[in-house]
């Protein structure tokens, strides 16, 4: 019997190992990108929201400027035109800044002394103090330029030029222009996949304000990004969630890992250890499988295990028949020989002989028992070798048995998966034990049933016994014992059969016995 598990759907082994491994390799990864995406996220909101500060303090400017009666010659450069007038009047300014891609610049350079024009100095006066009240609600750094790049309102840089820093000449062209830049002078550029790469710029952008069509000035405004770390502090909850998510994924793949692949092997260890201690009852199936491999491997296992246990059993079974049948002729050599030695003097010549021949019959016996040991151990340990005969083929191997009358019926000429020499044993020991038993006739058929063909083996003898039906196959089992039978011969067939893929079984019959042998057919 071969032990198998209900057939249902299990992964593979390697396909649970690779799922595994990639997540194990993807979590570092995704953690890596949540920080990278997030970091450059918090950039751009910075960015957003310098251009939406820059947009209105560039309105209250250019409004200021056009009130004050500048007249267009002291103004900028001419204000290029809007590339895409699909949205007309409105021209959105995008955040643009990433820390994958964009540069880090150095620390932005100090203003260069510069006399600034009187009227645009005096709109300036007038906005500094509106400058510095946003600054304490926004925290960002602004810087209100006139159209030569010179310092008007906005901090302690009042009269410095700052018409040579990129971003503004930029502005200064009339173009928007945004810049990354190191926090404090003289800091290395912080590496690409620094996780607190952002938290070491700070984000520069420059506004030109239009009036007329060209620009009156530029609005220079900067602020340092939010610290990701703080960021994640303040909510502390939703991060709190996304740990408790990983931790529980985590656990999930070790649960699933050791479901499917570390709990069966050890269960199949301790398996292993109950039989070999010799625990009959831990050949059975395992409670969980885990694995379509896992499962193929108890089911292998469990297999060998109960053959090997089968053939212990047989083995010491066998070994118990051998000595007995053995010990019997012994014993009554020795009984024989010992009286012959003490008292054979005193015996006539009939009574010596009779002993003599005691000792020459069980000799024979001892003789015979071994000599067909040794053929039942080749017949046990014969190999397939692929040969096939026909029933015709067979019989003609054997010699002309004058005992009986010995007809093949019907399927003499079908193929039969077992060598002819093999084939006519297995007959002759069928038709020698009918002949001992009575039987004139024996009748042989066989016939095809797909891969398979069923040879049948019947005679007109005494047939067997009812008592004696379920015991024919046992060795050493004989009821001509006194006749010099050893019991052995459907041993050796039943051997022989099983060498082939077949099968030997004792079947009704109205008459005599009737044995049904089963063998591959030869399609």
């Amino acid at each position: 019997m071969r032990w198998l598990s209900k057939e249902r759907w299990r992964p593979r082994l390697a396909t649970v190992v690779v799922a595994i491994l990639i997540v194990v390799m993807a979590l570092p990864l995704v953690g890596l990108f949540f920080f990278r995406l997030y970091e450059n996220q918090l950039i751009r909101q910075t960015e957003g929201e310098l251009i939406a500060q820059g947009a209105v303090v560039a309105a209250i400017y250019a409004d200021a400027v056009r009130a004050a009666g500048i007249p267009p010659e002291k103004l900028g450069a001419q204000v290029p035109p809007m590339r895409d007038g699909t949205n007309y009047p409105y021209e959105p300014i995008e955040p643009s800044l990433d820390l994958a891609s964009d540069d880090v610049m150095p620390s932005r350079p100090a203003g260069l002394p510069a006399t600034a024009d009187p009227a645009f100095a005096a709109i300036g006066a007038k906005l500094d103090g509106i400058l510095d009240e946003t600054q304490k609600t926004t925290l960002a750094g602004f810087r209100l330029l006139d159209p030569h790049g010179v310092v008007i309102a906005g901090g302690g840089e009042v009269g410095l030029s700052l018409g040579q820093v990129e971003e503004v000449r930029q502005g200064l062209a009339g173009a928007y222009a945004s810049e990354l830049r190191l926090r404090i002078p003289d800091q290395p550029t912080p590496p690409l996949y620094s996780v607190s790469r952002g938290t070491k710029v700070r984000v520069f952008v420059a506004l030109p304000a239009e009036v007329d069509g060209r620009v009156a000035g530029v609005v220079y405004l900067s602020r340092t990004p939010n610290n990701i770390v703080k960021h994640l502090y303040g909510e502390r909850g939703k991060v709190t969630l996304a740990a408790i998510a990983i931790l529980g994924g985590t656990l999930l793949i070790a649960l699933v890992f050791i479901r499917t692949v570390s709990r069966p092997i050890y269960a199949l260890i301790e398996r292993t250890k109950r039989i070999a201690a010799g625990d009959r009852e831990a050949i059975r199936p395992l409670d969980h499988h885990g694995t379509r491999e896992m499962a193929a491997l108890s089911a292998a296992f469990l297999d060998m295990a109960q053959k090997l246990q089968a053939r212990s059993d047989s083995i010491q079974t066998f070994a118990t028949h051998v000595s007995h049948e053995l010990k019997s002729p012994l014993t009554a050599i020795q009984g024989a020989a010992e009286l012959l030695r003490d008292s054979g003097g005193a015996m006539d010549e009939a009574e010596r002989r009779r002993f003599s021949n005691n000792i020459v019959t069980d000799a024979g016996r001892l003789n015979l028992l071994v000599r067909r040991l040794l053929e039942l151990a080749r017949a046990e340990n014969l190999a397939p070798s692929g040969a096939s005969t026909t029933l015709n083929a067979a019989l003609a191997l054997l010699p002309v048995d004058t005992r009986l009358d010995v007809r093949i019926e019907s399927g003499g000429e079908i193929g039969l998966g077992i060598s002819g020499e093999n084939l006519a044993i297995v007959l002759a020991n069928l038709i020698d034990n009918s002949a001992r038993h009575g039987a004139r006739k024996v009748a042989i058929t066989a016939g095809g049933a797909g891969s398979r063909a069923a040879v049948h083996v019947g005679d007109d003898g005494d047939g067997i016994s009812a008592s004696n039906r379920a015991r024919v196959f046992e060795p050493f089992f004989t009821t001509r014992r006194e006749a010099g039978g050893t019991g052995m011969g459907l041993g050796i067939v039943l051997a022989l059969l099983k060498a082939h893929d077949g099968t030997i079984t004792l079947v009704d019959s109205e008459r005599g016995t009737r044995f049904e042998i089963n063998l591959p057919a030869l399609i």
